[in-house]
C-alpha cells in the first residue's frame, strides 16, 4: 500500500497583526470584506511576500489592527483554509500554506521578473512577469555551443570572471556603442539579478543611504534593502531632485534604470546621461545603470547612448543581461566596471555560485554576435504585443490613463484612484495576476497605479483583460 507524506504545516516563522496590515495595505475591494481580506492574503502567499510556512496573527488581533469584526478574520481565515491556502492546528494558529501540487513563489514577488502562477486556477493569466519568450534563433545558438563546449571539457569549469569569449562579445558590444571597453572590464554573472545584489553587498554598507528612482524595478530596491541600506527614492528622470538626495542624505550609491525604464517605460535623453555622469564625478558617488532593457526600444531604431559616457569614470558602473534580449532562461548577466571592481565583484560572487554555466555562456556569445539579425524579430513581436494590450486595456477602462511607452516590457497604468493592491487582490480570485504599484517604491506610494507586462501570447492578453475587467468591477462595486 502507497502511503503519502504529509506536508509539513508547522510554522516557521510568525508575522505580527500590525506587520500583516503593512504588508496588505489598503486590501478592501467590493464585495464581503472577509472575501477581500482572504484574497488579499492569498494574492501576498502567491506573490511571495507572504512566505509559506508563516504563522498568521490571531483572528483577534489582526481585527483590532484592521478595524474589522473578528467575524471578519474568522471568515477570511476559514476561505484559506477553504482553498488551500492556510492550515491550522490547536495550539499553533492559523499558517499559510501553498496548495498541494503548487510550485512556491521562491521568494521572488509578482513585481519582479519570475513568473508566480495562481495555484487555484491552472488557467489563470500573468501579467505581471515581464520576460518574453525564447528567441527563434536559441535552438542554434545551443548548437553551435555544443560544438565549442569540448574545449572547455578539460577544464574545471569555473571562470569566476566569465569566459573569455562572451566577455570578449560584451565588451565589442560597448566599443560599438561609443563606451571603449576590454573584455578584463566585463564580470559576467548569472543573471543581472546577481550582477545587481553583488554590487549591493560590495558597495554598500550597513546603515548608509542608497537613491533609486521611485517607482523602479522591485528587486533593484530588494537588493539594497537587504544589504542594509536606507533607501531613498526620487522622482524618474529628475536628475536634480537626484543631485539634491544624494547632496541632502551624504550617499554613496545610486541605481537607475536609463533605457525604457521599468516600470515607467520612459527613457533619459542624452542630456540627463551626461548631467547623471557628471553628478558622479562632482559628488564621487556609484552609479549603477541597470541596462537589461536596452535592447527593447520600440518605437524608433535609434541607439541609446550608454549612461558610462566614454567609460573611464570608475563611479559609473553598467549592468547587462541576455534575459530580456534573448531568453529568461539563459540566467546570463554581466557588469562593466572599472578592472579593479571587476576583481572585487568576481571574488564577492564566488560565495553565491562560484561561476556562470559554461554551456549558457557559449550560446549567449553566439547570441551576441547575431544580435543584428536577432533583435529587429524581437522588437517587432514585443511591439505588436504592446500595441495590443494599450488598445485594449484603454477600450476596456476609459478612465484609466495608459501611456503607450517607447519601449521595454510593460505598461504604467495610473488607475485615477488608490485601489491597485485592492485591484491586485481582486485580480487573484479572478484569475489574473498584476502588480500594484507600492512594490515597485521604497516607501509604499504609487497606489494608485498598476503595472501590466505584454510578454505573454495575443490570446493570453485578451483573456487578461477580460479578468481584470472582472476584477475591477469588484473593486468599485
Amino acid at each position: 500500500m502507497t502511503t503519502t507524506t504529509p506536508a509539513r504545516t508547522s510554522a516557521v516563522r510568525h508575522l505580527s497583526a500590525p506587520a500583516t496590515a503593512r504588508l496588505l495595505g489598503a486590501w478592501r475591494a467590493g464585495g464581503p470584506a472577509y472575501v477581500a481580506l482572504a484574497d488579499a492574503l492569498r494574492a501576498a502567499v502567491l506573490a511571495g511576500s507572504l512566505p509559506a510556512l508563516t504563522r498568521l496573527p490571531s483572528e483577534r488581533d489582526l481585527a483590532a489592527v484592521l478595524k474589522v469584526s473578528r467575524t471578519t478574520t474568522s471568515a477570511a481565515y476559514a476561505r484559506l483554509r477553504e482553498l488551500g491556502f492556510a492550515a491550522s492546528h490547536v495550539g499553533s494558529g492559523t499558517v499559510a500554506v501553498l496548495p498541494r501540487g503548487g510550485r512556491p513563489a521562491a521568494g521572488r514577488p509578482a513585481a519582479g521578473d519570475a513568473p508566480v502562477p495562481d495555484l487555484a486556477d491552472e488557467h489563470a493569466v500573468d501579467l505581471a512577469q515581464a520576460t518574453p519568450g525564447a528567441v527563434d534563433a536559441l535552438h542554434d545558438a545551443y548548437a553551435r555551443a555544443l560544438e565549442a563546449l569540448p574545449a572547455y571539457l578539460a577544464t574545471g569549469g569555473y571562470a569566476h570572471l566569465g569566459l573569455d569569449p562572451l566577455r570578449e562579445a560584451v565588451a565589442r558590444r560597448y566599443t560599438a556603442r561609443g563606451v571603449p571597453t576590454d573584455a578584463d572590464q566585463v564580470l559576467v554573472t548569472t543573471g543581472a539579478q546577481q550582477a545587481l545584489a553583488v554590487l549591493a553587498s560590495t558597495l554598500v554598507r550597513r546603515g548608509t543611504t542608497a537613491v533609486v528612482e521611485s517607482p523602479t524595478y522591485f528587486h533593484g530596491i530588494e537588493v539594497l534593502h537587504r544589504a542594509g541600506a536606507r533607501v531613498v527614492g526620487v522622482p524618474p528622470g529628475d536628475v536634480e531632485a537626484l543631485e539634491s538626495a544624494v547632496r541632502t542624505t551624504g550617499a554613496r550609491y545610486v541605481y537607475v534604470v536609463p533605457d525604457h525604464h521599468n516600470p515607467t517605460g520612459t527613457s533619459l535623453d542624452p542630456e540627463r546621461r551626461r548631467a547623471v555622469a557628471d553628478l558622479a564625478a562632482r559628488l564621487d558617488v556609484t552609479v549603477v545603470g541597470d541596462e537589461t532593457l536596452t535592447d527593447l526600444g520600440l518605437d524608433d531604431d535609434a541607439e541609446l547612448p550608454p549612461l558610462a559616457g566614454p567609460g573611464t569614470d570608475p563611479r559609473l558602473v553598467s549592468v547587462g543581461s541576455a534575459s530580456k534580449s534573448f531568453w529568461g532562461g539563459l540566467r546570463v548577466g554581466w557588469v562593466r566596471a572599472d578592472r579593479q571592481l571587476v576583481h572585487r565583484l568576481g571574488a564577492a560572487r564566488q560565495v553565491l555560485d562560484i561561476a556562470t554555466p559554461v554551456l549558457e555562456q557559449l550560446a549567449v556569445a553566439e547570441l551576441l554576435d547575431r544580435e543584428d539579425q536577432i533583435l529587429p524579430g524581437r522588437r517587432a513581436a514585443v511591439r505588436a504585443q504592446r500595441d495590443l494590450l494599450v488598445e485594449q486595456v484603454r477600450d476596456t477602462f476609459p478612465t484609466w490613463d495608459v501611456p503607450r511607452p517607447a519601449g521595454g516590457l510593460c505598461l504604467w497604468v495610473d488607475l485615477g484612484r488608490p485601489v491597485a493592491q485592492q485591484l491586485a487582490a481582486a485580480g487573484v480570485a479572478e484569475g489574473v495576476q498584476v502588480s500594484p504599484g507600492p512594490r515597485f517604491t521604497p516607501d509604499g506610494s504609487a497606489t494608485d497605479h498598476v503595472r501590466l507586462t505584454y510578454t505573454r501570447s495575443p490570446a493570453a492578453l485578451t483573456d487578461g483583460v477580460e479578468r481584470l475587467a472582472r476584477a475591477w468591477r469588484r473593486v468599485t462595486g
